[in-house]
């Protein structure tokens, strides 16, 4: 299938914003025509009659049921915080405009 995608990692690198030397894109185009070389081989595989699973070996299901219990007390929960504010973890903000676009 080895198809060019150099425009494509271009579009993907100016999306996340990463600048990326030449060698890199080629390096980055290739491991991409690679990954959907080697689905297409999988997509052309026979599995006719196989039974789907979603492990190699039968594993049984170790799942266990519910319980309800009472929660942490909120100072407990809280004591190693290194910021509250009431009964809440006070986080740094991740959305003000302290944080300049590149």
């Amino acid at each position: 299938m080895t198809i060019d995608f150099s425009a494509e990692v271009d579009y993907v690198a100016k999306l996340a914003r990463l600048h990326l030397g030449q060698v890199e894109k080629e390096r980055i185009a290739g491991q991409l025509s690679g990954i959907l070389d080697t689905a297409q081989k999988i997509q052309e595989l026979d599995t006719e009659g196989i039974e789907p699973t979603s492990h190699v070996i039968d594993l049984p299901a170790t799942l266990r049921a519910d319980q309800v219990r009472p929660s942490l007390p909120l100072n407990r929960a809280l004591q190693n915080a290194p910021h509250r504010q009431k009964e809440f973890f006070r986080v740094p903000s991740i959305t003000s405009s302290d944080h300049p676009e590149k």
